[in-house]
Order: C-alpha cells, then structure tokens, then sequence
C-alpha cells in the first residue's frame, strides 16, 4: 500500500477552502442581483466544503440578515404601514394564515414593531389579522408584548384594544403563556390588571359594540377563575349578567354566559347569593327592561347551572313576577318573550318544570292560540316539554302514568309537523325543540313515524343545517326516540319491575308485557320507515364534523336501524359501514375523545350489519375501507367493558359477544387471508376463553368462529404447533364435539375435520384418551349428514392423510374403537349420499386392506 502524505491533504483542504470563498463571494453577487435561490445554491455548497472557514461563516450570516431585513412579511407590513398599501396588508394577513409559514422570529418581531408604531387609526381592520397572526405564529412577538405590559398595563391595553377584536384577545393569550413571563407575579399582576380594564370597557356606555370586551373577560375567567374571582364585584357582576339580554347578538351572549357560569363555578355560595341578589334587585325595580334582563339572564343560565338557576326561578319574588306579567295588559306583552324564554329553560329542571306546569299552563295556552308566530311556536314548545314529562314512562318496563292528555300532545306535534313542512320556517329550531320532548310518548312515535312525508321533510331539514348543533342534535333526538327499543328484560328484572308497580298502585301493575306501541314489531316498523326516509346520506354527512355529541346520537340510531336483519343491506349499499368505522376512531383535528358508549353502539351496528352482508361486497379488494379495519371493533365487543355493574337488576348483556361473534366469523370466510389471520392475531385469547362460555349460544358462535379461522395457516398452529397448549386446546374441541347442541358438534367436526390433515394433530388425537372414540361418535349421528359427513373425513385423514408410522398407529387405533363396524354400517345406511359414501369408502379401504394382510 502507498504511504500516506500529509501534504496531500493540505492541498485537498486549501483547495476545499479556496473553492468555499469563491462559491461564497458568488453567493453574495448573486443576491445583489435578486438572484436568491442561486445564491442560496452556492452557500450551501461553500458550508458543505468548509464550515468552519470565518468568510465563509461571515457571508452566511450576512446574506441571512440581508434575507431578513428584505423578508416577503416584512416588505408587505413596510408597504402597508407607510402607504397605506391594502392590498400588501390582505397578503400579509394571508400569508399569516396559510399553513406551513411561519416568519423567522426576527421578521416576526420586526413586523409587530411596524405596527405598533402606527396608531390604530391610522390603519386599516386588516391591522387585527395581521396583528393576531404575529402573536398566534410567534412566541417572539408575545415576549414583546409580554415587555410592554410590564412596562404599563393600561398604556399598551388603550393601544392595542382598538386595533380590533382578535388584537384584544391576543393580550389573553399573552397573559396565560407562562413562558414570556420572567416570573408567574409579574404574570398574574397583568392578569388581575387587564381583566380590570376589560370589566371597565365593558361598564363604558355603549362602548362595546363588538363584545370585545366580553370575549376578553370570558377568555380569562374561563382559565383563571379561581385567581380573578375576588375582582367581581356586585357592579362588575352586574354589566356582565345585563349582557345576558335576549335583545343583544347570540355572540355577546355566549361570551357573557361563558363568564358568568366560571364566575359561579369558582365562587360557589358567594357568587351564587351575588347573581340571585342582583335579579331580585331587577324585579324589584320593575322596568320593563330590567325585567327582560332578569328573565333573559335565568334563561341563559339554566342549561349550564340547572341548580343555582332553578334556586332563582323557584324563589317566591321570581314565580310572583312571573305570575303579574302573565296577565293580558300591553305590560306583559312587551316581556312576552323574555317570559316565554324563561319558561322554557326552566323546563330542564324538575320541580321548575312542575311549577311552570301548575302556575302557567293556562296562560301558555292562551298564547298558543292567541300570540304572534313566534311567541305561539315558544308556547307549543313549552307544553310540549310539561306535558310529555307528566306522561313520561315511569316503570322500568316502559308503563306509562294515566292521567296524560294525549289529545293535546297530538295537537302540538301536529302544529310542529307543519311548521316543519314550511319551505322557509324562520322558527324551525321551535319545532325541532317541541318534538324532541314529545317523541318520548309511545303515541308521538308512531304518529311521527307513520308519516313519510314528515321524515323526508325532517332529513331535508337536518341536511340543510349541519352546521347548527342545535338543530341537528334536536332532529336526531327525535329519530333516537322513534327509533328506540326498550331494554330486553330478565325474568328478575320483570319480577323486580312487577314489584315496584304494585307498590306504587300502578293500574298497570296487572300488565306482563311492553306497551302496544312499544313492543318489537312496531319499533321495527318505525325503525325501516326511517330507513326508507334515506336517513343514510344525512348520517354520512353528520360523520364528517367534529362534534362528538352528533355522533353518539348517529351510533345509537344506527344500532336500533340495523337491528332489523331486512334493511342491513340497505344501510351498507348507502355506507354504514364505512361510517361506523370512522364514528368509533379518533379523527386528527378532533377535539375531545370518543365516549365509551359511543364505541360500543359503532361496533355493535357494526357487528349486526356484517353478519348479514357479503364483506366481499363492502370491502374491496384494493380500497378503503381494508377488511381488517373492522376486526379491532368487533373484538372489543367480546369483553364486557371495566366498568359495568352486574347486578340483578342489570345483568350483563351477552347479545353484542354474539352478534360480534357472528360477525367475525363472516370475515372468516373472505378469500383475503389477511381476514382470518388479523382475527387470530387480535381476538384468539378472548375467542379462546369463549369456547367456555356457559351460555350454549356465545359457545356455539366461538366455536363457528374457531371452524372458519381453521382455513388461515395461524389458525391451524394453534392446534398443530406439538406444544403442550396446543393439545390441550385440541382436547376442548374434541369435547366440544360431544356436546348437546348440535350446531356447536358441526362446527367443532368441521374444525377438526381441517384439522386432521397434519400429523401434528393426528398424533395429539391419538394421544389423547378417547380421542379417536369421539371422532367416530360423529359418524354414528343419524340425524344430521353433515355431522356424519365431518366425522367420517377426520376417520379418512387418519387412516389415509398420516404419514406411515403415524397412519399404522391410527390405523390400530380405529380399529380397536369398533371402526371398520361403525364405517360398515354407515356406507349401508349412507347409501344415497354419494359424496358421505365415496369418502367412508377412502377411509375403510386401507383398514380393510390392513386386517386382510394381518
């Protein structure tokens, strides 16, 4: 080998280094030139040569902040700060938004810098996108702010609050960032300050036309309560409960009703005697605009703080103002709606509900018949609500309390029904409300389901507001009720239901069953009108969004429409398979995660709708959704979740095992072998357990199941692997085809019949007592041929498939357990089955042969 020279590498390493400056004095001429990439080309090259040369080094960092200083962002905020250039404020605004660009920190800050020096009237709206964007992308930008609010909290607030509604938001987001705070004192010094100065905007005489102030006070209490709450005063209470009136945006509202139940939450007792102080003080003034603010600001409150609203509506000074209002004087008419508000929400609550029942349905009927479009559809909602909760089954076996005036009832819904029909109804979520609650009622059920025309009307409907939680949450709650079986009861739980009737006094104590209209046949005949609906394109649609409440509903409509085993096949043709299969997987983007329920309704649908259907024809060979996306659901099915509680009252419910069962046991038999293979690999140790199962039906459908994943190589290893677990699980299967019921002999005939193939499990049956003695037990079963046919295959594999010391061992045993008889006597009396008769021929020759010889 040649000796190294060191002076060979010096001059590899100067020429290295002279080509890094020439590359890199190039970079810097092209970038004079505008030539950016080029330039950025050859520096590249030149670091690569020689990293550690200092021109080199000192070229980049020149050329990065010559980069900088003429970064796209900041020429765009250069244009619009200094020429009012619009167009160059919408680009930077977009490029704010656009994913993936994000400023280097130095433009970032510089920007931000451009900005703030200019007052905000000087500028444009577009200086709040672009100002929230800076923040929002930036942590650079929010230690700058972080730097002017410590220098003065009130100063920086003034300036950046008027430059818009995001820009004061920033300033929230900002004080809860505990890393652009040298310290969480000097963080929550400006916290308690700034949340000081938006309750001052907000107390301002129409100062906060935009609710900016409020987002700022929701924001903070939102996630701080506990450190402000001793900064809410009675008066600082008070602007924040006026902003609660029915009058002011959906927006403003929702930010003050976001405010005040943190306020409650945190303070408890305090602020709880704080709100109901300040509304006693309102009816006491009696104006007719305080008056709507203390109905509007209960109203809003009792969905989120049942409790502490219901503590108000109930008290004696809330029901007499109430009751003084509801006469027919043009007083009242003017806090019609705040009243109707009130009433309303109160029906979330128990006794409130009773007392607005016994205090004001007369007056509610009035209004019904006499009141403007508006008031008279609130009106129906609010008797719909009263009445259906008095009528509401109140046993366990779904027995309904006499006393309901039903008549009424149908009277609402039908008024809801034709409110629904109008092609532009400006109070459909009115009507929506209304049938949520009477869909309870047996009888709302099936007059809503025996009308086609209305549920088209209502899918078209939900179609059309997929964006409005409300709506499509009241729609699906009535396809929920329609759509709903009643719980399948034990024997002790009809005893236990008996019980509580006779000792209530119930008049239907005497009754042994469901109502009518609450037995199986109807609720599956409501079940299919709403498939014929074409509920199917609606659901899929409702999929897509994020809102983890919608698709509870969805998974539980769709477990009683898939109940029915005749409209399965429609509801996969129209992609309930596919949906099930996204409704029970967490999603990228989704806020919140899957509830329990949730998961187990989407895989028992799932379950049900995949023991009835092809899975050739729902899953495509080369396509989404995969067969094996489906194995993981229907596992999950097979253990009964932690947390249940079985007690007498509430025994643990079999009925998803065996459905999933069937439904694996389906998949089994796809051609695509990742089918049976993701089966064993997930599910075998729980199928396994099942094969013990006390219940003859879960044993059966484990046992089908083990039968059809006998057709998969992994499958067959759990029997023929010679290892001692697998003879023992051989010797289960053995005894399973002794069993009384004869669906589970076959499958376990079947499986073995497989089976017997390999000399592994040949030679584990022979070892095994009896082994042999069962096998030929199956071909003695006069009554079904196909328990014969499975038995006499597994006696030709021994005496035929064996290898040869093995097939001389078998051969002695089949002999020595009466075979040649019971073979004999079963081609006589098999005669007519050609295809039982030409394999017990193939398994008697050779034993015949054999004897001869001997």
């Amino acid at each position: 080998f040649p000796s190294f020279d060191p002076h060979l590498e010096e001059m590899v390493h100067t020429t290295g280094d002279e080509r890094a400056v020439h590359l890199t004095r190039e970079a810097i001429e092209l970038v004079d030139a505008g030539h950016h990439e080029a330039a950025s080309r050859n520096l590249r090259e030149a670091l690569a040569l020689a990293p550690d040369n200092p021109t080199v080094k000192a070229a980049f960092l020149k050329i990065q902040q010559d980069g900088e200083n003429d970064h796209h962002l900041l020429d765009l905020c250069r244009r619009y700060t200094a020429q009012k250039d619009e167009s160059a404020g919408k680009d930077a605004a977009l490029y704010l938004r656009t994913d993936g660009l994000i400023p280097p920190e130095s433009v970032a800050v510089e920007c931000a810098k451009l900005l703030l020096s200019s007052p905000a009237s000087s500028l444009s709206a577009l200086q709040d996108d672009v100002i929230s964007g800076l923040v929002r992308q930036n942590p650079s930008v929010r230690q700058l702010f972080s730097s002017r609010l410590q220098v003065s909290v009130t100063t920086f607030f003034d300036d950046i609050y008027d430059r818009g509604d995001a820009s004061a938001v920033c300033l929230d987001t900002v004080v809860l960032d505990p890393s652009v705070w040298p310290s969480e004192d000097a963080r929550l010094h400006c916290e308690r300050e700034l949340f000081q100065l938006f309750i001052a905007k907000l107390m301002e005489s129409g100062h906060d036309m935009d609710g900016r102030s409020l987002k700022g006070i929701a924001r903070l209490l939102a996630v701080d309560a506990t450190k402000l709450q001793d900064l809410v005063d009675d008066e600082s209470l008070d602007v924040i409960v006026g902003s609660l009136d029915y009058r002011l945006p959906l927006e403003w509202r929702s930010q003050a009703t976001l405010a005040t139940v943190k306020y409650l939450e945190s303070s408890q007792a305090v602020g709880q005697t704080q709100f109901s102080n300040i509304i006693s003080a309102k009816l006491a003034k009696s104006r007719t605009d305080e008056l709507i603010v203390a109905f509007s600001a209960t109203a809003a409150i009792f969905p989120v703080a049942p409790e502490v609203a219901a503590a108000v509506f109930l008290s004696d000074g809330f029901l007499n103002s109430l009751k003084a209002l509801t006469g027919r004087d043009a007083k009242s008419r003017k806090v019609e709606t705040s009243v109707l508000e009130v009433l309303n929400a109160a029906c979330v609550n128990t006794a409130a509900r009773e007392a607005v029942f016994k205090s004001f349905s007369d007056w509610l009927s009035h209004i019904l018949t006499n009141g403007c479009d508006e008031s008279s559809d609130l009106a129906a909602v609010i008797l719909a609500k009263v009445r259906a909760s008095r009528d509401r089954p109140s046993g366990s076996n779904g027995t309904a309390a006499e006393g309901g005036d039903d008549s009424h009832v149908a009277e609402l819904v039908d008024r809801f029904k034709e409110l629904m029909s109008k092609p532009k109804s400006e109070n459909i979520s009115h009507a929506i409300e209304g049938l949520a609650y009477a869909s309870v009622k047996a009888e709302v059920k099936e007059q809503l389901a025996t009308d086609a025309g209305f549920l088209r009307d209502l899918v078209k409907v939900l179609q059309a507001n997929t964006h409005d939680s409300s709506i499509l949450y009241g729609g699906l709650m009535v396809l929920v009720n329609v759509t709903q079986f009643l719980p399948t009861l034990s024997e002790e739980q009809k005893k236990i239901s008996q019980l509580k009737s006779y000792a209530e006094a119930s008049p239907n104590a005497t009754q042994t069953g469901p109502p009518i209209l609450e037995t199986e046949t109807h609720v599956m005949a409501r079940c299919r009108a709403v498939v014929e609906a074409g509920v199917m394109p609606l659901f899929v649609a409702c999929g897509k969004t994020n809102m983890r409440s919608i698709h509870g509903l969805i998974a539980k409509i769709l477990l009683s429409l898939s109940r029915n085993s005749q409209t399965r096949g429609t509801l996969a043709q129209q992609g309930a398979v596919k949906l099930l299969l996204g409704l029970g997987t967490a999603r990228q983007g989704s806020s919140g995660s899957i509830s329990q329920e949730t998961v187990q309704h989407t895989s028992h649908a799932l379950a049900r709708i995949l023991i009835s259907v092809d899975p050739a024809h729902v899953f495509p060979a080369s396509g989404f959704p995969h067969i094996t996306s489906a194995i993981r659901p229907l596992t999950a099915l097979l253990t009964s979740p932690e947390s249940s509680v079985v007690s007498a009252e509430q025994p643990v419910d079999m009925l998803p095992v065996f459905e999933s069962l069937l439904a694996l046991t389906n998949l089994a038999s796809h051609p695509d072998a990742a089918a049976p293979d993701g089966i064993v690999r997930q599910a075998w140790p729980v199928v396994e357990d099942l094969l013990l199962s006390k219940s003859p039906l879960i044993q059966r459908a484990a046992c089908e199941l083990v039968c059809n994943l006998m057709t998969c190589e992994s499958g067959v290893v759990k029997f023929a692997d010679g290892t001692k677990r697998a003879a023992q699980r051989l010797h289960l299967l053995l005894a399973l085809t002794d069993t009384d019921d004869l669906a589970t002999r076959r499958a376990a005939g079947g499986a073995l019949a497989m089976l017997t193939e390999f000399d592994a499990v040949i030679a584990a049956i022979l070892d095994r007592p009896r082994g042999v003695q069962l096998l030929l037990g199956l071909c003695r079963d006069d009554d079904d041929d196909g328990l014969v046919h499975r038995g006499v295959t597994c006696v030709r594999n021994l005496s035929c498939v064996a290898s040869d010391n093995l097939r001389r061992r078998a051969h002695e045993a089949v002999k020595k357990e009466g075979g040649i008889e019971i073979l004999g006597n079963l081609l006589q009396s098999k005669a007519t089955n050609r295809v039982v008769l030409q394999i017990g021929v193939e398994a008697l020759k050779p034993l015949v042969e054999e004897n001869s010889r001997d």
